[in-house]
């Protein structure tokens, strides 16, 4: 027997599908569901009783791998909704077709024994048309950064010992590392946190040397061309409608050194020191782009929210900012629409959820609920207008019910306030005008997981680098990082981007809003025609 077709459906749903059945109101899409079901227990039980699946494959199968998603913390459903031994595919077809290799060198091969309109040679009938082409890809690892050696012949006169040299083309001219060779740096770099030591082992390797000081010393005059865009970011990001922050942990030894000093200092004054190093990440929503900012330094979250938030028009409407409760990623001085991250809140129920099973099952049901709504108001292409108009029907009823059996919990004396799980409910009640926010103002988002998927750069950095040295290092891996993952957010080339940018440097420094991202293409066109 074929494994049968996945069937998810939540306790609430499966209640609700009983009741149907007991009053004999089934719906036509009931029928197929029960039949899924039915085969679905046959299988299982067949491929148990058979002992053709281990007890490893088992576990996966139906309880999934570790994760913070409701169907895998409940236990609930198979961690994908196909498992191997469902539609084989056919030999020789990888994960991605040819379409995704964008970047590929592509070579049009020609029939050499015939041409389009030529009779068939087979049938001697028919004529020959252009049909889809057969594709084949061929991939072939080299060196990060290539190098070209280029050797001149010299003459030299045996009499007057005058030399003459072979002609160099264009390319050879220099510079020795051009804006390619430093694009591709920062990628690895700042992009995918390989640390220069490591590239220049790399490099030796294969050949090519590259010592890690020369590597700093590229990418520090690559930071100077990017400043200008890098400014030019910051203000397009100002300008936006909905701000994600929070903070992660940094290391800039210079400001390590620095923070020492002043402990002696206050110290002896009997003075607070602020002690900590962080990286603040930014994701702004601007005109339907997201842009990524990075700023490592002693200041917090909201700080650096408040220096974005300088450089804002008067005139826009009261933006929205989406963090977690932390008081520090408050921007002081500024009025906003505050939102409070509802992952945040439900992580709580997460960890405790094997001492209070049920009532922890309860929330992450329902919230499952909500962000399934979520999902369809996406999915759906719909409008910041009509997703409130979609949430306030279809989610607030489930808000409220949940409000009301929060309370209970207390209220009862069903849970201890003291608790754990306590905790995790006076959380959500404190905070529960932010974590409904989308309830209420249009295009409000339910979480932080954008700014939070974000500062994995930073961190990556981190992990691998371990610090920057200096207060220039930082900025210059803030300013690549927040380009690249700005790139990222947006479908962007990064080392494409990078490239051009540091190509038309002096361009870019005069209309540096002309080279962001989403519009340098068209500033390229601009620039080349007559």
């Amino acid at each position: 027997m074929t494994e049968p077709k996945r069937v998810d459906l939540s306790a609430s749903e499966a209640d609700a599908l009983l009741v149907r059945l007991a009053e004999g109101k089934l719906e036509p899409e009931d029928y197929e569901t029960l039949g899924s079901m039915v085969k679905g227990w046959l299988w299982l039980s067949g491929v148990v009783r058979d002992a053709k699946i281990s007890i490893q494959e088992l576990k996966k199968l139906i309880f999934g791998a570790k994760t913070e998603k409701t169907r895998k913390v409940l236990k609930q459903e198979p961690a994908s909704k196909q498992t191997s031994a469902s539609k084989k595919k056919a030999k020789g077809h990888g994960r991605n077709g040819t379409d995704a290799y964008t970047g590929a060198e592509r070579i049009c091969l020609k029939c050499a024994q015939v041409c389009p309109g030529d009779r068939c040679p087979k049938c001697g009938k028919g004529k020959l048309y252009p049909y889809e082409p057969s594709e084949i890809v061929c991939i072939r690892g080299q060196a990060p950064l290539q190098a070209t050696v280029y050797e001149q012949e010299r003459l030299r006169c045996n009499v007057c010992g005058v030399c003459f040299k072979a002609s160099t083309p264009p390319e050879a001219a220099g510079p020795k590392y051009d804006a390619s060779a430093g694009s591709m740096m920062a990628l690895l770099h700042y992009g995918c946190g390989f640390p220069l030591n490591r590239l220049e082992g790399l490099q030796g390797n294969l050949g090519i040397p590259l010592p890690s000081s020369t590597q700093w010393d590229v990418l520090n005059g690559a930071g100077h061309q990017i400043y200008p865009v890098f400014g030019a970011l910051n203000r397009y990001a100002a300008a936006g409608d909905i701000f994600h922050n929070d903070d992660t942990t940094g290391r800039v030894l210079a400001l390590e050194k620095q923070i020492a000093e002043e402990i002696e200092v206050c110290r002896a004054q009997g003075k607070d020191c602020r002690t900590g190093v962080f990286t603040t990440g930014i994701v702004a929503q601007s005109e339907g782009r997201h842009i990524a900012l990075f700023f490592t330094g002693r200041k917090h979250a909201g700080e650096n929210l408040s220096a974005l938030l300088n450089q804002r028009p008067q005139d826009l409407p009261t933006p929205i900012q989406m963090c977690d409760a932390l008081s520090r990623n408050a921007p002081k001085g500024f009025v906003r629409l505050l939102a409070n991250c509802l992952c945040h809140g439900r992580r709580e129920f997460v960890k405790i959820i094997e001492d209070f099973p049920d009532k922890c099952r309860h929330v992450l049901e329902t919230l499952r609920v909500i962000y399934k709504n979520d999902e369809r108001t996406r999915a759906q292409g719909m409008s910041k207008e009509d997703r409130l108009a979609f949430h306030q029907q279809n989610s607030k009823p489930i808000m409220d019910e949940f409000f009301a059996w929060l309370n209970d919990q207390l209220d009862e004396k069903e849970v201890e306030p003291n608790s754990r799980m306590g905790g995790a409910i006076n959380y959500m009640l404190k905070h529960w005008k932010e974590l409904t926010l989308f309830l209420h103002v249009p295009g409000a988002p339910l979480d932080n997981n954008v700014c939070e998927r974000a500062l994995k750069a930073p961190i990556r950095y981190r992990n691998n680098s371990l610090f920057f040295k200096t207060e220039r290092g930082a900025l210059v891996g803030d300013m690549f990082m927040s380009l690249i993952h700005t790139c990222r957010l947006n479908g962007v080339n990064a080392f494409e981007y990078l490239r051009i940018i540091g190509s038309h440097a002096q361009q870019v420094a005069v209309t540096p809003a002309d080279w962001l991202p989403w519009n340098y293409h068209k500033t390229m066109v601009r620039c080349a025609s007559p």
